[in-house]
Parts: C-alpha cells; structure tokens; sequence
C-alpha cells in the first residue's frame, strides 16, 4: 500500500515540528508552511495527499489556502487542524472545501486515522465539531447571518469577541492575546459598534445563539 503523502500548514514552528515527530514514518511528511503564500507554493509543487491545515494563519488563514488550491488540485484532501473549537470556524472551512476538522488536543494516533480516514474521502470531526456541522444543515444555526456579522470583525477582534462572551476579563484578555488592557478596551469598543450591541451580557448573549463560544 502506498505510504500517504502529507503536508503540514502552521504557523507555529514548534507544533509543526511535534505533529511531524507524532505522523512522520506512519505517512511521508513531504512539506511544511507557515503562512497562506508559501503554503499555496509548497502544496502546488509537492501535491500531498493530505493537507493538516491551521485555520488562523498570516495573510488570510486557511480558507485562502483552499480558495486558492482546491479547484486547480482537486485531488488533495484538507484536513483542519486548529485549537479553536468555534462554530464559525468550523463551519466556514468546511464549507471551502476541507473534509474535516480535529483540534489540536488529539493524540498521534488518532490524526494518523484522521489523515487515512480523509485521504479515503470520509469526512472526519472531532465529536463536539459535527454537531455545529449537523445544526447547519439542520437550520439550527444561521450561518449566512453569522457570516455576514462576523465578516464585519477583523480577526483580532474576533479572538477578543470569543474571549469577552466566555467571560474573561479585560486583564485576562490582555494576557491571553499579549496586547495592553487599552488595546483590549478599543476592540471591545469596536465589536460592540458593529454588532450594535450594547453591553458585555448582549454580546456573551449574541455569541451563545451562535455558538461561537
């Protein structure tokens, strides 16, 4: 049987480096990239199999990647693997083209029967993960609207956003992205003015019928 073929897009050298340590042998790891450019480069010359795809990521994340390759290289899977575990995420890359979606937290093991699972074209979620994927072919959730609301966030504000809505402080916040207190206090601001909401308890509100938090 021949030895799967697989690329890993993160931007985060280290955790690049532990998931190579934990799949290299089992599968070929035959690229690595750590923005949406070179990710596009390395997938065009090398054609993996799979893809283990980081969802946020410099100069677009991993929506641009598979915007970019999944029509001119159809026969490459994409894989999510992210440590966020939000409904827009998940929902918003699947529908770009990935056949699945896993957290970070997996072990070795199962990514490898992730990646095998994919590559024979099932479609593989972490279990938490599939029933965002179920509510939004259900109805449950209103993706076009959460869409359209999260397209007027940028990224950054969308981290504070999730971070706010479970409760966290502005300190906790600041700590947790590395940016001043102020600077969390500004994306507040702003979140709030184009979701035009009013308080903190409106957008924890707001997030939870989304299920983004």
């Amino acid at each position: 049987m021949t030895t799967l073929r697989v690329a890993i897009v993160d931007d985060h050298a280290m955790f690049r480096t532990g998931v190579r340590a934990e799949i290299d042998g089992p599968v070929d790891v035959v690229a690595e990239a750590e923005d949406v450019d070179s990710a596009v480069a390395q997938i065009a010359a090398t054609k993996p199999d799979v893809v283990l795809l980081d969802v946020h990521m410099p100069g677009g994340g991993g929506l641009e990647v598979i915007r970019r390759l999944h029509l001119r290289h159809p026969e490459t899977k994409f894989l999510a693997l992210s440590v966020s575990d939000a409904a827009e995420d998940v929902i918003g890359i699947i529908r770009a083209g990935a056949r699945g979606y896993v957290t970070k937290n997996i072990s070795g093991p199962e990514l490898l029967d992730a990646i095998g699972r994919v590559a024979a074209g099932d479609a593989v979620f972490s279990p938490r993960l599939a029933g965002f994927v179920l509510d939004a072919f259900a109805g449950t959730i209103e993706i076009a609207q959460v869409d359209e609301d999260l397209d007027r966030l940028t990224e950054r504000e969308r981290e504070v956003m999730r971070l706010i809505a479970r409760g966290y402080a502005y300190k906790e916040v600041a700590k947790e992205l590395f940016i001043s207190i102020k600077t969390v206090e500004t994306h507040v601001s702003s979140v709030l003015r184009k979701l035009q909401l009013s308080s903190r308890h409106e957008l924890t509100r707001w997030a939870n019928d989304r299920r983004l938090i």
